[in-house]
């Protein structure tokens, strides 16, 4: 986590820099918002394609969700200090009480296991009842809505009912646990995260993208960026871990962006700091790194695995 969280240290900071020249040659009219467009990762995104290619539960999955993770929260946290029109000391302050009380639902949700309760959470997990989905369903709309009333961005609050729901479903019984994972990961990808794509789809502009070439043209510069700005800063930091396929596949994936650049570009261009062609050309660049970069990845990877497989039917055959 330490490595993750200094790789996205330098990308903010290389990010910035990149925002700073868009800035001076004025192709767009705030650093901070394009900077921290060009920061993120999209890991919800990436999740149910590192799982179902079995990346998650290789010694290589826990290096991406590291990266994805730090690569979500960081712009998050940097969303409510730096886009809010709070003043910076309020907003500190709201932070560290939406902190308080995160970290003591999280305590609560680890030391806090009555054998009567979890018994009962049991005997209705599989039941009309679903009370285990029902109670973490409801802790995540409490954290949300204590994130908007303290004026803060409801990914926040989303992210840390993430944490703390997969601290409370967590126990002793494995496969209790991974059925109530398996319950919020069917409403999850079944259900919301649809339901974002389509509303993203709906409010892109394509019409800025499709009658101005100049907009166009930035959607693959803005997906270069991303390479750019996540990828270089992944190959330095954790160019001593990893071998040379997994470097590029981390590199590569730790690029993956759009849910967060999506809220940031909508934040930008409420608050007059984006440009709304920029926006959209921002939105579509995250777009087509969901279509690229995790094919190119995951390429990657199967070429080291292909390559370890061939080695090893060679060593075995007289």
């Amino acid at each position: 986590m330490g490595r993750a969280t200094s790789a996205w240290l330098a990308s903010l900071a290389l990010a910035l820099g990149v925002g700073a020249v868009l800035h001076a040659t004025g192709l767009v009219l705030d650093t901070v918002v394009v900077g921290l467009c060009l920061t993120t990762t999209a890991l919800t995104t990436l999740l149910p394609i590192l799982r179902d290619a079995g990346v998650l539960k290789s010694s290589f999955g826990p290096t991406v969700l590291s990266a994805g993770a730090i690569g979500e929260f960081g712009p998050i946290l940097a969303v409510a200090l730096l886009l809010t029109s709070h003043d910076a000391g309020a907003t500190i302050l709201l932070l560290i009480a939406f902190t308080v009380v995160a970290a003591a639902a999280a305590l609560l949700a680890v030391r806090v296991h009555p054998p009567r309760v979890v018994a009962m959470l049991g005997r209705h997990l599989n039941s009309s009842a679903q009370l285990p989905v029902r109670i973490s369903v409801t802790l995540v709309v409490f954290l949300v809505y204590l994130a908007t009333k303290l004026s803060l961005d409801v990914l926040l609050g989303a992210f840390a009912a993430g944490v703390i729901v997969r601290l409370f479903i967590r126990g002793e019984d494995h496969v209790e646990t991974e059925q109530i994972t398996s319950k919020l990961e069917a409403i999850g990808f079944g259900f919301l995260i649809p339901i974002f794509f389509i509303e993203t789809g709906v409010n892109l502009d394509l019409h800025a993208l499709v009658h101005r070439p100049k907009v166009l043209l930035l959607v693959p510069l803005f997906a270069l960026l991303f390479l750019f700005t996540r990828g270089l800063p992944t190959l330095v930091f954790f160019r001593r871990v990893l071998d040379k396929a997994q470097l590029t596949a981390l590199s590569i994936l730790s690029s993956t962006a759009l849910p967060l650049v999506v809220v940031i570009t909508t934040i930008g261009v409420d608050e007059h700091k984006m440009k709304p062609q920029n926006a959209s050309a921002l939105v579509a660049a995250g777009m087509l790194s969901v279509l690229v970069y995790p094919i190119l990845g995951l390429r990657s990877l199967r070429a080291t695995t292909d390559a370890a497989a061939g080695e090893e039917t060679v060593h075995r055959d007289p």
